[in-house]
């Protein structure tokens, strides 16, 4: 069965992807890039992508039949989405394992969803 694993960062998370220090952006990305190798290992990576920073992004809207454009992320929360990755595993205690070992679920939080079936 196919899960998102939707990854939530925190603020911080968020300066440490472009942070000067190359010292702080190593270890973030480097995290990444070793999570990103073990679900590759494992077999069990269908897909995904981190995103930009919820600063650039764009809301739509449709109220009354008009279009409302609002820039800037929709969620004022302190948590903001930072990217996702599909896996292909058995059930579901299997993928919240894997979520489990995201680098930034002690920062931020990480959903599991089952992807709807068209």
């Amino acid at each position: 069965m196919k899960y998102a694993i939707i990854v939530y960062e925190s603020e911080n998370d968020f300066q440490r992807r472009g942070d000067e220090d190359a010292t702080v952006k190593e270890a973030y990305w480097g995290a990444f890039s070793a999570y990103y190798g073990a679900l590759t290992e494992a077999g069990v990576i269908a897909g995904g992508h981190g995103l930009q920073g919820p600063d650039t992004a764009t809301i739509v809207e449709l109220k009354d039949g008009e279009r409302s454009v609002q820039d800037g992320p929709y969620a004022d929360s302190k948590e903001q989405l930072g990217g996702f990755f599909i896996v292909d595993v058995p059930d579901l205690d299997t993928a919240l394992d894997w979520a489990a070992k995201a680098p930034t679920a002690s920062t931020g939080k990480v959903e599991v969803r089952p992807l709807l079936e068209m």
